[in-house]
């Protein structure tokens, strides 16, 4: 780790720990208000310091994380999840899992929706008189 007085930029760092694939994701996720520092909207140029806490919005989670290290380039996920803690509270992560179990993926059931090969003669048969 490096020290406490270093400098590093907030879209920089979490770009570092892998919540953003890109940096500049992370940077338009400041911007665009997804990134919060004590309840307020942070620029992407703010500086982190050590045990700075922030909520992070991204695409699948909502994260409540707390600074313990910073970390200037981008490694391996077994080592980046060490520069940061993740404090999301349990409300929110059963929240996510009921929403994941009740995701939509677009494809129809079995035997409901438009009718089979069969059933589409029989409609016709019906419809043009014939039986």
């Amino acid at each position: 780790m490096k020290s406490t007085t270093e400098k590093l930029r907030l879209d920089k760092y979490l770009w570092s720990i892998r919540l953003f694939k890109t940096r500049s994701l992370a940077s338009d996720a400041c911007d665009k208000g997804k990134v919060k520092f004590n309840g307020s909207q942070a620029k992407p140029s703010k500086h982190v310091n050590v045990d700075d806490e922030y909520e992070v919005k991204t695409e699948a989670k909502k994260w409540r994380i707390k600074v313990t290290g910073l970390l200037h380039n981008r490694v391996q996920y077994a080592e980046a999840i060490n520069y940061y803690m993740d404090i999301t509270p349990a409300e929110e992560i059963e929240r996510l899992q009921f929403q994941a179990a009740t995701f939509h993926t677009g494809k129809r059931l079995s035997k409901i929706g438009r009718p089979t090969k069969k059933q589409r003669r029989d409609m016709d048969d019906v419809v043009n008189g014939e039986e």
